[in-house]
């Protein structure tokens, strides 16, 4: 029997495939509860924060800045705003004492229209949202170094304030375990030093090693820095596999984003009875650009076997990354290789390097990957390590013709959340 699977993206057609070919289909989960508005549920959150209310970490505040995340998450932002700005108020805070920055990290400035669509138009109107500009040197002032030795280079915004509180998501990632808690300000408003030596750090380990684990080299260093930048409080949302919040986590930015993330495992923690010959994922919603869609290839890899092919379906408009254009040049490497260019000073970037291996490491030394998409041509595709193919049925039949016709396939739904578990 053949089943039809439906990506989430206009211009990529959909594929038939034999029902015997596969493992499963997963995609994220969806538990069973009783739905409430989101509002109701951010606002029982701030009324049972976990280890420190708002009111007692504000006290005594008289400037506040609140960080959110950008483009690249779907936290429901423009819910969350006004509710905790009308709470903070209560405490004596005024507009002209509450500051909002797009914690973007290393990814480009929203445009207006995204900015308008992810906030909303009352905060937009009501307050200006100030961009980080993470590549200005001038921006950037420094806090010294974590006890491990992470430079500290942070926005220079967070000396004109008394209060910081971080606004976001959590899944599972590649590079700190899960995303959330303090990463709303590493990478979130640190320079570019700060984020290439956390992410390098991460490099070390391989995706099982780093992915969907709380505790975990890279999201200590990741605390250290938010500690150090005075992160005092967090509200961090989980949505479930239809993009709707399940749960939110107030409160002390280590202890409620660690109860976030085992809500995010019940949600993307999704159980497979073994690897697969051939895993084939969306990266939905993480689609812009390659240099996002890639977590479908970090979480297809936990689907992968040793020797497999890795098929990533993924629309990319903006194309490989614009903002680190030398990807397509150096393509993605195994370690070793990275590592020498990194040693020898051919590759200053450590976030940068860090993205190579992560991607290398499943394309160049697991398996083998196939690309298909519309945004990036076949030399481009070529050049950074993948195999083309003109649309998922041509994919597949690649796929097929390296693994063999006895091979299996999973399909990963999300995979730009979806956390593969195998269960042996």
């Amino acid at each position: 029997m053949k089943k039809k699977i439906e990506f989430p993206y206009k211009n990529i057609s959909s594929l038939s495939i034999s029902e015997d070919q596969l493992i499963g289909v997963i995609k994220p989960n969806v538990p069973d509860m009783i739905k409430r508005p989101t509002e109701e549920i951010i606002k029982e959150s701030l009324k049972n924060p976990i280890g420190l209310s708002l009111e007692d970490s504000i006290r005594d505040s008289k400037k506040i800045l609140i960080l959110i995340d950008d483009y690249t998450r779907t936290t429901p932002v423009d819910i969350i705003l006004p509710i905790v700005i009308n709470e903070v108020k209560k405490y004596g805070i005024v507009n002209e004492n509450l500051k909002i920055m797009v914690a973007s990290g290393t990814h480009r400035i929203m445009k207006t229209e995204e900015k308008l669509a992810k906030y909303g138009r009352e905060i937009m109107d009501t307050f200006e949202i100030m961009d980080h500009l993470w590549f200005d040197p001038n921006e950037l002032t420094s806090l010294g170094s974590t006890e491990q030795g992470t430079e500290i280079w942070i926005n220079k915004i967070i000396n004109e304030f008394d209060f910081i509180m971080g606004i976001g998501h959590i899944v599972p990632h590649r590079v700190s375990g899960f995303s959330g808690g303090a990463k709303i300000v590493q990478p979130g408003i640190c320079g570019n030093i700060t984020t290439g030596q956390t992410h390098w750090l991460s490099a070390l380990f391989e995706g099982e090693e780093i992915m969907g684990r709380i505790d975990n080299p890279v999201r200590d260093e990741i605390n250290r820095v938010g500690k150090k930048a005075g992160l005092k409080f967090i509200i961090n949302t989980v949505q479930d596999g239809k993009g709707e919040v399940y749960k939110c986590f107030a409160g002390d930015p280590i202890q409620a984003f660690k109860e976030g993330c085992k809500a995010a495992k019940e949600v993307f923690g999704v159980s497979i009875t073994s690897h697969a010959d051939i895993v084939l994922t969306d990266s939905y919603p993480a689609d812009v650009n390659l240099w996002q869609a890639s977590k479908g290839v970090y979480s297809g890899d936990l689907a992968l076997k040793k020797g497999g092919s890795l098929i990533l379906v993924t629309p990319c408009p903006e194309g490989v990354s614009d903002e680190h254009p030398e990807i397509i040049n150096i393509g993605y490497q195994p370690y070793e290789e990275v590592k020498k260019r990194v040693d020898q000073g051919m590759i200053k970037d450590l976030t940068l390097a860090a993205h190579l291996v992560h991607v290398g490491r499943v394309i160049r030394q697991k398996g083998e990957g196939i690309l298909v998409s519309p945004g990036i041509d076949k030399e481009t595709t070529e050049k950074l390590g993948f195999y083309w193919a003109r649309n998922v049925q041509d994919a597949v039949e690649l796929a097929y013709s390296m693994q063999g016709k006895d091979a299996v396939m999973i399909i990963c739904k999300n995979g730009g959340e979806i956390m593969p578990v195998v269960e042996l």
